[in-house]
């Protein structure tokens, strides 16, 4: 136990979503002990407010009380009642002149509680392959012992009096930004492979190192998260895709370049992602790309992410986890089909369809980590594979020439990632570096191309186009037509007019077809 208490951790006390349960706790159950633990504490020594989690241990009180108690204040789930854990969501009030069948919003965050428990593990790696017994006599250092890294084994005592429980030195390792295992890497990891990938997700998400013992041994055991057991229903992961698809995209979205590095460091890039590795050596025509290889190219793209000139250009929005898988994808085609004039008698090093070969990867790839199912981040697979396959739009830089039907189908359908293309396109873009440099008009396609498409935004409402002056039934009506690809022909052109602003209003638009369409066929 420290001797004092900082009082960054004192103020955890009067946190809003835990202080009526903490007065209401020590009124119930006097000689009982109330814990916060896990990263909530770590956030807090660090003068962090990142941690939504709020996941509470309690001593000293029977399970069945503590349920009574917990269902008096608020919604309760019961996850397990052997594991003695509880998903608890508060009523908005909990003081005794208050009504308490007043509840709060069902989005309200649930608070995990939990009795102090042990884990034994089978040892085959797999996330829930443990067996779990809660016990409420249990010290609390023996809860603390079951959790992955020492900057997570913490505990501050928020009754009967406050103190922080940190049996492994995590504070120590907070100063030194080390991640290192609560006990010996090897065993750790052994209970649960994920374990690594969440290490490296620390190490992204707070700027920590790995220490050294730790990461030797994620170099080990990394390709056990590739392994399967057998069930009943056949073969399964040890370590379930979803997890494995939160582990990479919350390390990627957060550091892009430091997950990039640690990945090829651990194994991981090896093990998950192997087609991302032939780009390391892949060279480049030094005129369009002095940065070097694919491999460099993409971890400066990647820095580009969210950069000075990324917020600049896009208004301060915020990327999404496509626009980063996106840009860690958008080469990964250019290995398996980069021709050169000694082998193939180009006139320089190319990579012909490589943004298509890429969507394909990347599609296989982003099924078989199962991206789509990282809570809360929006990934899409085929969307993904689109962003790779249109990530060259700008190259020929006729952007004038663009049919403003084109735009509007790529930038403003909301069927489609226009706005994290744009923002692909910004990052592969500055990460090109020309033999002289970079220079002011570097991004002068990509630039003109917005400008179109804030032009015919003007058109509209915000990023919204007007809607078609006409439909179809109305075109067929004017006319005389039965339905047939005349009818969609006169739609194309009607559009085109309206989008350059040449057909306002739907008697202009019924002038232009009727001017445009004689009998069903149209003179353009």
């Amino acid at each position: 136990m420290t001797p004092t208490l900082p009082r960054k951790l004192l103020a955890l006390k009067n946190r809003k979503e835990i202080k009526p349960l903490i007065s209401a706790f020590k009124a119930a159950f006097p000689k009982g002990e109330l814990y916060l633990v896990g990263g909530t504490v770590r956030d807090a020594l660090m003068d962090r407010d990142d941690n939504k989690d709020w996941d509470l241990v309690v001593r000293l009180v029977k399970p069945d009380a503590l349920e009574k108690f917990l269902k008096k204040l608020g919604r309760v789930d019961l996850v397990g009642k052997r594991f003695g854990v509880w998903k608890f969501v508060p009523r908005a009030e909990v003081e005794p002149h208050h009504k308490i069948d007043e509840v709060q919003p069902q989005h309200a965050p649930a608070i995990d509680i939990a009795l102090p428990r042990t884990e034994h593990s089978f040892n085959s790696g797999g996330y829930r392959d443990v067996s779990i017994d809660s016990d409420p006599e249990l010290p609390i250092e023996k809860d603390l012992a079951r959790r992955d890294f020492t900057v997570n084994a913490m505990a501050l005592r928020l009754t009967p009096k406050p103190c922080l429980i940190d049996p492994f030195d995590g504070q120590k390792d907070l100063r030194a930004k080390i991640i290192r295992t609560v006990g010996e890497p090897s065993e750790r990891f052994r209970e649960d492979y994920s374990r690594m990938l969440r290490g490296l997700r620390f190490a992204c998400q707070l700027g920590f190192e790995l220490e050294p013992h730790t990461m030797g041994a994620i170099r080990v055991f990394m390709p056990r998260v590739n392994d399967y057991h057998p069930t009943p229903l056949g073969n399964m992961r040890v370590v379930a895709t979803e997890i494995i698809a939160r582990e990479l995209t919350k390390a990627l979205t957060r550091d892009p370049v430091r997950a990039f590095d640690l990945w090829f460091e651990s194994g991981a890039t090896e093990t998950l992602m192997p087609e991302l590795l032939p780009m390391r050596g892949c060279q480049q025509p030094v005129n369009f790309h002095s940065e070097g290889d694919v491999w460099t190219h993409t971890r400066l793209a990647l820095s580009r992410i969210n950069d000075d000139g990324f917020k600049k250009m896009f208004g301060g929005d915020q990327p999404g986890a496509m626009v980063y898988f996106g840009t860690l994808f958008h080469d990964i085609g250019k290995p398996s089909t980069m021709q050169t004039p000694e082998e193939h008698g180009t006139d320089r090093v190319r990579y012909t369809n490589h943004d298509r070969v890429g969507a394909e990867m990347t599609e296989a790839i982003a099924k078989r980590l199962t991206l789509s199912a990282a809570e809360g981040f929006d990934i899409d697979t085929e969307k993904l594979a689109w962003l790779v396959r249109n990530h060259l739009f700008v190259l020929n830089g006729q952007i004038d020439a663009i049919r403003p039907n084109t735009l509007e189908k790529y930038f403003f359908n909301p069927n489609l990632p226009g706005r994290d293309l744009l923002m692909v396109m910004y990052c592969d873009g500055m990460a090109a570096v020309p033999e002289g440099g970079i220079k002011p008009d570097h991004l002068k396609s990509l630039v003109r191309l917005m400008e179109r498409l804030d032009e015919l935004a003007s058109l509209g409402a915000g990023r919204r186009l007007p809607p078609p002056v006409l439909n179809g039934g109305a075109i067929m009506k004017l006319l005389k037509l039965t339905p047939g690809p005349e009818v969609g022909m006169l739609l194309a052109a009607l559009r085109e007019e309206q989008l350059q602003g040449k057909v306002k209003t739907r008697k202009e638009a019924e002038q232009f077809i009727r001017k445009i369409g004689t009998g069903g066929q149209a003179k353009r």
